[in-house]
């Protein structure tokens, strides 16, 4: 059963990822991948926060950790994604904004990080 609930949750969110990149290059265009940007440190906070809270908190079950944790953020951030991005921007010449990218995904993932898990460990409403 808790793989079925891994599988709803990557369904949700690689429909919630989709969303998120085709909303971004109708709204930025297709110069910068502001959408696997946006994807990647929102995912970064949100596994964090998802992480300290479970340390914390009862009301989430093992099951639904696994569902949103492996499942909605497994299917909802997309540092492959990224990856790929970043290496076809350097095999380009297109060095410049390799870096810019690389650097404020590792810097903004970073931040979200931390800021989740700051988050995650304020006092929660039982």
């Amino acid at each position: 059963m808790k793989l079925v609930w891994v599988c709803v949750g990557g369904a949700l969110g690689s429909g919630a990822r989709f969303l998120v990149t085709t909303w971004s290059l109708q709204r930025y265009g297709p110069a910068f991948p502001y959408g696997t940007l946006a994807v990647n440190i929102a995912g970064s906070f949100l596994l964090a926060l998802l992480f300290q809270l479970s340390r914390s908190v009862t009301w989430l079950s093992p099951t639904l950790q696994m569902a949103l944790g492996a499942g909605f953020m497994g299917g909802f951030t997309t540092y492959s994604t990224f990856n790929l991005e970043l290496v076809q921007y350097a095999q380009n010449g297109q060095t410049r904004l390799a870096a810019t990218y690389g650097a404020a995904t590792l810097v903004g993932c970073l931040c979200a990080g931390f800021v989740g898990m700051h988050l995650g460990r304020l006092p929660s409403p039982r």
